[in-house]
């Protein structure tokens, strides 16, 4: 059959295609012709292509953060200092030089070539997370700054590099955040070799520095430890492998040098969760290096608050219960008449938030029993990555909590702070098996206005007789419409299609309100629980009893292990909270 052809984007809600039997439509994608060609599955020499392009820059990047964690590992833990930290700050400013060059060049020169980009991953890289990465991109320019007017001050006994690493720092984060920004939902097309190489250096830095950082703030931390009367690691009571010479008599030449060394050191969370998001952003980009994707069943979603009262505030309850708790403790904790009392307020608040927040879960967990939404089948390398950090990141908090069991009971200790301590730690492991099983499942469910599904573009042949299924009124199979009036009839029912779906979605239902509730109270409550270790307490120190099991030096490696990726389970547990909220 002949005949001119117009393009209709048919809705069916029962997903039904409206290709009479024996014709055959064909399909296209949105858009003029500049637009590109519909996806396809790839042949097998384009998939074995893109599988050499990660292996070689997967080797790239294991070489790169092996060296690297070697020479951190040397300049920070080594008693005998055979390696300083200058060499170690020496290969983290080649590293930074070079990431800021390429993603120059990638911005210049790769993503402005015709067709090397001709897919964007809308799953990727969304506005919190770029929110996100922005906020904790600005504290880095700070903590940089702080440490550039800390550094200057020593150039009398202070290797230059103290000051130029800092430096090239600051412009790598402007850099940095900028490409993310523009290009994070990028699927290259052209250049795939030096992209997934760029990509992958672009990684493994992001990943020493927050190596390094997580280091110095973790001898910070144990430096403060060690200037106890029973402290113990001596040779760390200077506190930090950025600047040492408060330990070898240099002296600042400027008055300000002791309010830019508390201030970079209270700025270190927000650089250690700014690498971690750069991170996840490109490992994001690298796994869509050549992908060919098929977005016609994205759907925008956007944030509304409206009616969630009952979780914002007792979610914000918790936040300022957390926030009173965490400054008594941290003036009071010092004092050895007061630590005690101090401790048994901490352990009293983490216990009664964890088991608000376990049943919290818990409720929206069976919730998702009653939920009729359709799973997310498809392949989606940023949801993939969210479970894998989720798991992964829970581990830490895992690892602190098995060693405070088995101290506490291995000791048998009936003290109040230490039954306390035993009941917090098997609370975290509950709530954090209860907490991934819900952010999981929200996580997998398609958004509740996006069922059900929208089918692609149809092309339909003005000239046939066939009826239009489409039709408002009920039709034979004689009837021949004009295409007028079948294009008319098509855009009244796809009208009509959105006004009943959108008047469905208007009335939130129950449990769509009880899901936004929960999700909010859990996205406040874990953001108390991430200021409060990240910000300095560790009660893991303080309570005494695990370091006299373990012995001081095998818990400070544990709980210097474990507790930075439980603090980025924490910051990440919030932004996939606030997609299930979106989402629900």
């Amino acid at each position: 059959m002949e005949g001119n052809q117009s393009n209709i984007a048919a809705a069916s809600p029962n997903g039904a295609s409206s290709v009479p039997a024996g014709q055959e439509l064909p399909m296209q994608t949105l858009g003029n012709s500049s637009q590109p060609p519909a996806p396809h599955t790839p042949s097998a020499p384009l998939q074995q292509n893109r599988n050499s392009i990660r292996l070689l820059s997967g080797i790239l990047a294991v070489h790169i953060l092996l060296l690297g964690s070697a020479l951190v590992c040397g300049a920070a833990f080594s008693e005998v200092k055979v390696l300083s930290d200058e060499e170690m700050h020496i290969y983290l400013t080649v590293l930074l030089f070079l990431t800021t060059a390429w993603m120059i060049y990638y911005m210049v020169h790769t993503a402005s070539r015709t067709q090397a980009v001709l897919y964007k991953d809308s799953h990727a890289g969304p506005i919190w997370l770029r929110g996100g990465l922005v906020l904790f991109g600005v504290a880095s320019l700070i903590m940089d700054i702080f440490k550039i007017g800390y550094s200057t001050g020593l150039l009398n006994c202070e290797s230059p590099v103290k000051v130029t690493f800092p430096l090239v720092q600051l412009v790598f984060v402007v850099v940095q955040t900028y490409f993310l920004w523009v290009h994070s939902k990028d699927c290259v097309q052209k250049e795939r070799n030096i992209t997934g190489c760029g990509l992958m250096l672009t990684l493994a830095t992001n990943l020493m520095l927050w190596m390094s950082a997580v280091a110095d703030e973790s001898l910070h931390q144990t430096g403060e430890e060690a200037l106890k009367p029973n402290g113990s690691f001596s040779h760390l009571q200077d506190g930090s492998m950025f600047f040492k010479a408060g330990g070898s008599g240099c002296e600042c030449t400027h008055s300000a040098c002791g309010i830019f060394e508390k201030g970079f050191y209270y700025l270190y969370p927000f650089n250690i969760e700014y690498s971690l998001f750069a991170s996840a952003m490109t490992y994001v980009m690298w796994k869509n290096i050549g992908r060919e994707i098929d977005d016609c069943s994205h759907h925008k979603i956007s944030f509304r608050a409206k009616g969630i009262m009952f979780g914002v505030i007792a979610g914000l309850l918790v936040v300022i219960a957390g926030l009173g708790v965490f400054i008594v403790y941290e003036v009071e904790v010092t004092g050895d008449e007061s630590k005690k009392r101090v401790l048994i307020m901490y352990y009293t608040f983490s216990i009664i938030g964890l088991i608000l927040m376990s049943l919290a879960s818990l409720a929206g967990s069976i919730i998702y029993r009653f939920d009729k939404r359709t799973v997310v089948s498809t392949k989606n390398p940023t949801r993939s990555l969210d479970v894998a950090l989720l798991l992964g990141a829970a581990l830490g908090q895992f690892l602190i909590s098995y060693f405070s069991i088995v101290a506490i009971v291995a000791e048998k200790a009936t003290r109040t702070v230490s039954m306390l301590n035993l009941t917090c730690s098997c609370l975290i492991i509950l709530q954090l098996c209860l907490q991934n099983v819900f952010i999981i499942e929200g996580l997998h469910k398609q958004p509740y206005h996006a069922e059900p599904p929208v089918v692609c573009v149809v092309f339909i042949n003005e000239g046939t007789s066939r009826s239009n299924p489409y039709s408002p009124s009920l039709r034979n199979d004689n009837d021949e419409p004009s295409p007028a009036e079948n294009s008319l009839e098509l855009s009244s029912h796809s009208h009509g299609f959105r006004s009943t779906t959108h008047s469905s979605s208007s009335r939130v239902s129950w449990k769509r309100r009880a899901l936004k509730e929960i999700s909010m109270f859990l996205l406040l409550c874990n953001v108390i629980f991430w200021i409060i270790p990240a910000f300095g307490a560790r009660p893991q120190f303080d309570n005494g009893l695990e370091e006299w099991v373990y012995g001081f030096s095998m818990w400070v490696a544990i709980v210097n292990i474990g507790l930075p990726f439980g603090i980025f389970y924490r910051m990440h547990s919030v932004a996939s909270l606030f997609e299930v909220y979106l989402t629900s």
